[in-house]
């Protein structure tokens, strides 16, 4: 459902007269750019555990943000109100930041329900986000709501959990303890621009994640699984149950076998789907603009050049139907996209927000992204995978004498500036011979970023996004998507035994 303007306007109790003299007012004693950032979020969760839903939330958020630019400067602030009256004092508050001389990250102050903050910046003026110069823009919609959870019962969704708890336990006999939780939340937004730009957007968001403790002769071992979608209360239902089952209960006695390897340096598949956390990580950061503005990425001085082998393009991706990390608009009202950061092994772009896009001279591509009204937005990835190969995945695991299949990564680090990253591996397989043999768990694959584009030696055609809970969690909290075909690196270490 298309909401109108009017909609968006009543929500957040303000009009385009108010906002024009808002940004004015920020303005008025200096700036090169104004932006408001309108936010209203309701959030509600389930938490189900032993046969019972045991926990439940609901919160809500609303209020403004606005930021000015002057220069190398930007200010910062916000309010819980939007009164016009106490937007007149953030846009006033902003504007002393902007002014100030002082730098860094820290909070310069803070009251009356306004935070405020200053962040150095490199724009003098911002470019449009879109086509038009000025006026409304609405979103090409990549996310409806057939059954808006607005209009749904926490009660209704009670059934759906303990039949996912049964269904796990009638599955496998060894699930000792099952803990399912839901969470949904739909936000309204309004963004409104010293261009005089005003962008809306109603995101949904629907998430479940089911964790499950297996025991058997002495022995825990643990399996999860989770869906997100941008969609309404449909997603609610039988496929998701069964899929979430599957998941969960997939691969238990493999976990129960499985042991460390021994370490050393060797090739490594990575598993379609999930994978792609690694390419997240070790590769996709470092691609965003602000640490490459700032010198700090590895690929900082590298565009235009190849930095792996031909046949591999890196995409973020705004632009997925129902994908967690789709955009209509990003949090700056600059158009969902799709971004390909390399194509055929040429890095090509990296992801701009409206400041870095400013520094480049270049568009912005729909990558500034905030975790409320309460943060000024950066440069940050949406649904980050690698295209698809030629190689069937049988054939890349056939080609493989020595080495590990890998499939389902936990945490790790990743130093942006030099690429070297460690990922720990919940679970895996040894490869002998051209053949899954042994299970294997609780290893680290430890390497370059940079260094392991290059040593890409086949790229599978099995692309699989994985719509799992994934958060990114570079200052701000976000949702994001990943994905990957399955891959084989020539050669990286292996942390075993």
């Amino acid at each position: 459902m298309k909401l109108s303007r009017d909609y968006f306007l009543k929500t957040f109790r303000t009009d385009v007269g108010q906002m024009e003299k808002i940004v004015a007012q920020a303005l008025k004693e200096g700036g090169d750019w104004c932006d408001l950032y309108f936010e209203y979020t309701t959030y509600n969760e389930l938490t189900l555990r032993d046969s019972e839903v045991t926990s439940g939330g609901f919160h809500i958020d609303y209020g403004v943000g606005v930021r000015v630019l002057n220069g190398e400067r930007t200010g910062y602030a916000y309010s819980e109100s939007t009164d016009y009256q106490d937007m007149l004092s953030a846009a006033k508050a902003a504007s002393v930041i902007s002014l100030s001389s002082r730098g860094g990250d820290t909070p310069l102050s803070s009251r009356s329900g306004s935070h405020l903050s200053s962040r150095p910046g490199d724009a003098t003026t911002l470019s449009s986000g879109s086509s038009a110069v000025s006026g409304e823009i609405y979103p090409k919609p990549y996310y409806q709501s057939l059954h808006p959870w607005a209009e749904a019962s926490s009660e209704a969704f009670i059934p759906f959990l303990k039949d996912l708890e049964q269904r796990i336990k009638s599955r496998d006999s060894r699930a000792a303890k099952v803990i399912a939780r839901l969470s949904y939340s739909y936000t309204d937004t309004l963004m409104f621009n010293s261009l005089g730009e005003l962008t809306c957007d109603s995101r949904p968001l629907g998430s479940v994640t089911v964790s499950v403790i297996y025991s058997s002769e002495g022995r825990n071992e643990s399996k999860s699984a989770s869906r997100s979608f941008r969609c309404g209360a449909e997603m609610i239902g039988e496929k998701l149950c069964e899929e979430l089952v599957s998941e969960a209960t997939r691969g238990i006695d493999a976990l129960f076998e499985a042991r460390r390897p021994k370490g050393g340096k060797m090739p490594v598949v990575m598993g379609a789907g999930a994978s792609g956390i690694l390419l997240h990580e070790a590769m996709g950061h470092a691609f965003e603009a602000d640490f490459n503005r700032k010198g700090q990425s590895i690929f900082a001085e590298k565009m235009g050049q190849r930095i792996c082998p031909q046949g591999i393009d890196i995409i973020d991706d705004g632009t997925i139907p129902g994908n967690r990390g789709a955009c209509n608009f990003d949090d700056e009202g600059v158009p969902g996209q799709k971004t390909y950061m390399v194509s055929d092994g040429i890095l090509t772009s990296y992801l701009h927000d409206r400041i870095s896009a400013r520094h480049y001279g270049v568009e912005p591509t729909g990558n500034g992204r905030r975790e409320s009204f309460r943060f000024a937005p950066l440069p940050r990835m949406r649904a980050t995978y690698m295209g698809n190969g030629t190689a069937d995945p049988a054939s890349i695991i056939a080609d493989v004498r020595k080495g590990v299949f890998v499939d389902e990564f936990s945490n790790g680090q990743v130093k942006i500036g030099e690429g070297d990253f460690t990922f720990y591996v919940k679970s895996g397989f040894l490869i002998e011979n051209g053949r899954l043999t042994a299970p294997v768990k609780d290893l680290n694959i430890i390497g370059n970023g940079p260094q392991a584009l290059v040593d890409i030696l086949a790229v599978g055609n099995d692309l699989k996004i994985d719509n799992g809970t994934w958060t990114c969690g570079k200052e701000q909290s976000v949702p994001v998507s990943v994905g990957m075909p399955t891959v084989l690196v020539k050669s990286l270490t292996v942390g075993g035994e």
